[in-house]
């Protein structure tokens, strides 16, 4: 192990290594990410290195129960990318989270076709909503990311598949276009989707990933007002089922059970971000509807509903501007709402969770330190329109890197 370490180490020595990300073009107000600076060759070099990570402590605070705190190493992630010549990439994002559990979350083959279309092949990020492109920790307010990143778009969402990005920057208009394998929807004689989060445990994540029918996801974003940049995106198909693999197409039976267990998904993203000196705002709203619910719940037993339904709206200002300080340090303070539900609509079979109907209210702050390094804490009052369950108050501390 010890010679598997040292020769790592020489190896990440050797790299000409990015000292800094950037969240947003300076000239053209264009919002990026990791895989945008590496694409655009922000470091300059062949090879590129970056790192994010995010640590935390989470305490639940009850009235007549006592609950431990929580502290993780949540996510720890290494960039890599490489530059074979002025129009190819190779862009991988390799993470760590919980200390033990190893991801592969980004590992796609990017060439320039043309300065305005590039072809993408590989494992992406699926592009809907905000945090799931862009979740670099220094990037966002909170400890945590907003929940509705979580149940109803399920971040950190990626999926096999190839496409077309670009860029069209006399118009300020940034497009992705992807075809890719769906969620696992019914494996090992079970279904996989459920209520409580939707689609989350039916991401394939590249794990000998299966397609039965390919999925469309596409998103347009503009920002050619100073501070804005606006999204809008769409994903359409079916989830997928081992059901599928052999079946006769002259069994009708048997196509009639396979059909029974999948849905089919139409959602749709919209999202903005505002920017203008020391204030910050976002807001993003997702809309699922969802087909062949009541077959699929029917048949898997599970509690799947018809339609999500979520948002969150978010501010915040840089307090140390009010102080006229001449430091690159903020002080962000924030607050951010969010109502989401798995069940806002059931077909008729199925009665509605009321637990599943939420609403969160988060109050923090984030000192940057640097533009690549932040302390974060925030509050939050967690609720749902369940009368027999209390409302959680979370108080969450974390430090946030990338470079």
């Amino acid at each position: 192990m010890k010679k598997y370490l040292l020769t790592l180490s020489i190896i990440l020595c050797g790299l000409s290594v990015q000292s800094q990300m950037t969240s947003t073009d300076s000239t053209t107000n264009e919002p990026l990410n990791s895989v945008n600076n590496i694409i655009r060759g922000n470091s300059g070099k062949a090879i590129t290195l970056g790192t994010y990570a995010q640590i935390d402590y989470n305490q639940i605070y009850e009235s007549d129960i006592y609950n431990n705190g929580k502290l993780d190493i949540h996510r720890m992630v290494i960039f890599l990318g490489y530059k074979f010549g002025d129009r190819t990439h190779f862009v991988t994002e390799i993470e760590l989270e919980h200390v033990t559990e190893v991801y592969v979350e980004q590992a796609f083959l990017n060439y320039q076709i043309l300065p305005q279309l590039n072809f993408r092949a590989g494992l992406m990020l699926i592009p809907m909503g905000i945090i799931n492109e862009y979740h670099e920790p220094t990037t966002y307010n909170g400890v945590e990311r907003p929940n509705i990143d979580g149940k109803i778009v399920p971040t950190t969402w990626r999926e096999m598949g190839v496409g077309f990005a670009g860029n069209f920057p006399s118009y300020a208009l940034k497009y992705q276009v992807y075809v890719v394998n769906g969620f696992n929807g019914y494996s090992n004689g079970t279904g996989v989707l459920r209520g409580s989060d939707a689609f989350r445990k039916g991401r394939q994540k590249a794990a000998e990933s299966y397609m039965s029918s390919p999925n469309l996801s596409t998103k347009i974003d503009y920002y050619g007002l100073p501070g804005l940049k606006v999204g809008l995106a769409g994903y359409f198909g079916k989830s997928q089922s081992e059901l599928f693999d052999g079946l006769d197409k002259n069994d009708f039976a048997g196509n009639l059970q396979a059909d029974s267990s999948v849905v089919n998904l139409s959602m749709i993203g919209l999202d903005a971000r505002y920017e203008l000196k020391g204030f910050k705002a976002r807001a993003q709203v997702i809309s699922a509807n969802i087909g062949n619910t009541k077959a699929y719940n029917t048949f898997t037993g599970k509690d799947l509903g018809a339609e999500l339904f979520g948002y969150y709206v978010e501010a915040s200002y840089d307090v140390l501007r009010l102080f006229n300080l001449d430091t690159k340090k903020e002080l962000n303070l924030f607050t951010r709402y969010e109502e989401y539900n798995t069940h806002h609509k059931v077909t008729d079979e199925l009665q509605k969770n009321t637990a599943y109907s939420r609403t969160d209210i988060t109050i923090g702050l984030g000192f940057k330190l640097t533009p690549g390094s932040v302390l974060k804490a925030d509050y939050q009052i967690l609720k749902n329109d369940d009368d027999t369950l209390a409302d959680i108050n979370q108080l969450n501390f974390g430090v946030g890197v990338w470079f």
